[in-house]
């Protein structure tokens, strides 16, 4: 019987909401990686690659550069296409109407005292905070007029809150006095709390007494006294903008006019108290910026206030994708003013971005030095030797219709891989595949035990362990003619073949300028280009006999890829002369090395760039004498030529 209390389970199924999804695909970094190996190949560091991509982006996704450009675009069409003078111009437009309202009416009537208020209205002053305060005393005589000089003093009190307070322009409208007051019991119980605030005094309790009492008006719901200050003081700093970015008459006519902000100057003199407050609470907050509008579309004071607090989140934005100052990191971009500002896609794409550089790290393809700086990780290398291995197969298949880098023979090392024997193999036989193929074949119904068909060998690979030396001219021309990142694609893409397929043999990467050194991969592909006159052959040969004697029971390979004639060879006392046209001296000193190589029965290959006659006749020069062989590869097709010529050679 089943157990009551399991039948009382009831499970419920829904999104999974538990962290990063665990069904996810991994995330894919071949094409990041490949970006960031050609700029490091190309002189960057690292660190500097890895904020070019960032910058760049991916195939499908914005880089930083294009959510920038968005940023300044959305703030350049803000100011474009909008002015500030939209309360102002509602006012006058008001103010027009009532006058035109009182005039009709006191036109009808035939008195001195109509006659007197008309000479009352020629002669209010020009400006529109002047005439409206003129007014403030005026006896109506049009319930129009009346109507609409009330309908400014109404919308010069929504504006003014709708700067400090999120949606009080709609909860004002048709505000009754009681609506008003309650206002100003708010401002001035907002203006104490902030004033024992600033004292440094504990205002948790009146806090929560203030948004118990006047929580409505506060829809974000701050939690403490400081939150509150930082809300309003964005908001205030933004009105403050705003005024800086108007003109000095508009400026005092606005002045003016928030005097009669619903007929009470009160609320006018506890918002420049409340202002005056925040400043001094938040001076870090942009007090003194502005912006230039020059659009046709006016802008109320709450819109435009809002304009400026906007300007202000896109030129935080604009900096936090700079990512220029100091510990910069992707986390500090504001994903939800993104999404806000400029659509759910832009946080998309940063987010991406963002993922794309924690994987990076996650997965170990940088590592920190003892300096402190970034450098590529052995397994970041490994991933950049693996496309370049992957792009000269592709490169080998295409020119030759074949892959496959390896052949069975007589004799040699197992495979680990099979196949049906054929006539004059002698390869051994592979017992339990062939038993295999015997017992499937009898259970099909043929009786026989065995067969010659069931007979499956071992394949094998021939197999002679190699020395390799690639030696890599690193002159300036190299850097110059657009030979460096091919030169360190070749040199990844056959390590990556050495370390993968013949593991057995040993490969030394040699590089000569002035003078000649042999690097690690690391060093080689982190390699900047410098300005050295000198391209040292002779230098490189001495280094890779020296790795080649090293191995006595192994085949020596010497792989040369450069582009000039040998300019500078190596003097006893370990510096190097240089000269122009080459010296005798220094070809004597390079044919000898590589006469010594030849005594040890080296496998010579010249991998000539560029199409200077003169280096192309010593080349050739030089493999008749050593019976090598040269080569003249494009550029791109230098790696698929290096790693072709070294299997030809290990077969």
């Amino acid at each position: 019987m089943a157990d009551p209390r399991r039948r009382r389970l009831r499970y419920a199924y829904g999104p999974y909401a538990g962290g990063p999804d665990p069904l996810a695909p991994p995330f894919d970094i071949r094409e990041a990686m490949d970006q960031i190996g050609r700029d490091v190949m190309e002189g960057s560091s690292p660190r500097q690659a890895l904020r070019e991509l960032l910058r760049r982006g991916l195939e499908g996704r914005r880089g930083l550069d294009d959510l920038t450009r968005q940023v300044w675009q959305r703030r350049r069409d803000l100011q474009r296409d909008n002015r500030l003078d939209g309360t102002l111009e509602q006012v006058r437009e008001l103010l027009q109407r009532a006058l035109d309202a009182e005039r009709e009416a006191l036109g009808n009537e035939d008195s001195d005292d109509a006659r007197f208020r008309e000479m009352q209205l020629d002669a209010l002053p020009d400006d529109t905070g002047g005439a409206v305060r003129e007014l403030d005393s005026y006896d109506w005589r049009s319930s129009d007029a009346r109507e609409a000089y009330q309908e400014i003093r109404d919308l010069l009190g929504r504006e003014m809150l709708d700067q400090r307070f999120a949606g009080m322009k709609e909860a004002m409208q048709n505000a009754t006095p009681e609506d008003v007051e309650r206002i100003r019991e708010m401002l001035d119980d907002l203006n104490d709390l902030l004033a024992q605030h600033a004292q440094g005094r504990d205002t948790q309790q009146q806090f929560e007494q203030f948004m118990a009492k006047h929580g409505q008006f506060f829809p974000e719901n701050p939690r403490n006294t400081d939150e509150l200050v930082d809300l309003l003081a964005a908001r205030a700093a933004a009105a403050q903008r705003m005024l800086n970015s108007m003109s000095a008459e508009q400026r005092a006519e606005l002045a003016e006019l928030a005097q009669q902000a619903f007929g009470d100057p009160r609320l006018a003199n506890a918002l420049a108290q409340l202002d005056a407050q925040l400043q001094g609470l938040r001076p870090g907050e942009d007090w003194q910026g502005g912006g230039r509008f020059r659009g046709d579309n006016p802008l109320g004071m709450g819109e435009a206030t809002r304009a400026l607090e906007e300007l202000g989140q896109l030129d935080a934005l604009a900096e936090q994708l700079a990512q220029s100052y100091p510990g910069a990191r992707m986390e500090d971009i504001d994903l939800d003013a993104l999404s806000e500002l400029l659509g759910e896609q832009a946080r998309v794409d940063a987010q991406t971005l963002a993922e794309l550089e924690r994987e990076l790290q996650r997965q170990g393809l940088f590592e920190r030095t003892a300096d402190g700086s970034l450098q590529l990780s052995p397994k970041a290398l490994r991933r950049l030797g693996e496309s370049a291995l992957r792009d000269v197969a592709n490169r080998i298949a295409a020119r030759r219709g074949e892959r496959e880098t390896h052949r069975s023979g007589a004799a040699g090392e197992a495979t680990g891989a099979t196949r049906p024997w054929a006539f004059g193999d002698t390869e051994a036989w592979s017992v339990p595949r062939t038993l295999l193929n015997a017992q499937l074949r009898q259970a099909g119904g043929d009786p026989r035990r065995l067969d010659v068909t069931d007979v499956e060998v071992v394949e094998t690979e021939q197999r002679t362990r190699a020395a390799v030396a690639l030696l890599v001219d690193t002159s300036w021309s190299m850097v110059a003619e657009g030979r460096w990142v091919p030169m360190k694609r070749t040199a990844l893409a056959l390590h990556q073949l050495i370390s993968t397929r013949f593991r057995g043999d040993d490969l030394a990467l040699i590089t000569f300028g002035r003078h000649a050194q042999t690097v690690e991969l690391g060093e080689l592909v982190g390699l900047e280009g410098a300005y050295a006159q000198g391209t040292n052959l002779h230098h490189a040969l001495l280094l890779a006999h020296r790795h080649l004697r090293r191995h006595p029971d192994a085949l020596p390979v010497v792989l040369v890829v450069t582009d000039g004639e040998p300019t500078a060879h190596l003097e006893p006392d370990g510096e190097a002369f240089f000269d122009y046209p080459p010296s005798p001296y220094t070809v004597r000193a390079t044919i000898g090395e590589l006469d010594r190589l030849t005594g040890m029965q080296a496998v010579f290959t010249f991998f000539v760039l560029g199409e200077d006659p003169r280096l192309a006749a010593f080349m050739d020069d030089v493999a008749r004498r050593c019976g090598g062989r040269v080569v003249a590869p494009t550029l791109d097709g230098l790696g698929a030529e290096v790693v072709a010529d070294y299997i030809r050679t290990r077969r």
